[in-house]
């Protein structure tokens, strides 16, 4: 059989299969022990799914006015956003970080998202520090509603634009 129909002549099922098994999953960064994962994809966006239900629980105890559950969700939503941050910055960022090195305009694209997300992180755990007691001080509440709308803008823009502009850059090295 030669080349040609070997590549055109397989059957459609055996493409899809191939298509669907990633053809170097242990494939590490150049200097690191960080492998691609066919899954870490999907695992944050799962997070950033379930980040933004945290985020609509405490905007809808919020509006009833009940400050002790709005307080809960608060540290759920610390909790949530902390660990997925760690797993951005160590099987992601470092991934990428050195993966890209080949890849100049991908690269700095990566490292304006980093520093980004360095700082909105910072912002978020400020806002999530600074309100963390509204459970006991309804005097939060007003200054709480503005800045939880302004959080809840970033975070849906800045979940947008990874997983539209920064996810697609992950891929296994060969």
């Amino acid at each position: 059989m030669g080349l040609f129909a070997f590549l055109f002549g397989r059957k459609k099922k055996d493409t899809s299969q191939a298509l669907q098994q990633p053809a170097a999953v242990a494939s590490h960064a150049p200097g690191t022990q960080i492998a691609y994962s066919p899954d870490l994809i999907p695992k944050l966006k799962t997070e950033h799914q379930q980040l933004l239900e945290i985020f609509g629980k405490i905007n809808a105890a919020f509006a009833k006015n009940d400050l002790s559950l709005t307080a809960r969700f608060l540290e759920d939503f610390r909790r949530e956003i902390q660990s997925h941050l760690l797993t951005e910055n160590i099987r992601f960022y470092i991934y990428l970080e050195h993966s890209l090195v080949q890849h100049m305009e991908s690269l700095s694209l990566m490292h304006e998202f980093r520093q980004e997300m360095n700082a909105i992180g910072k912002a978020v755990l400020a806002f999530l520090n600074k309100y963390k007691d509204i459970g006991t001080r309804p005097d939060f509440a007003l200054p709480f509603s503005r800045d939880l709308e302004d959080v809840g803008k970033i975070l849906v823009d800045r979940i947008k634009r990874e997983e539209e502009t920064l996810y697609p850059l992950y891929f296994p090295v060969y």
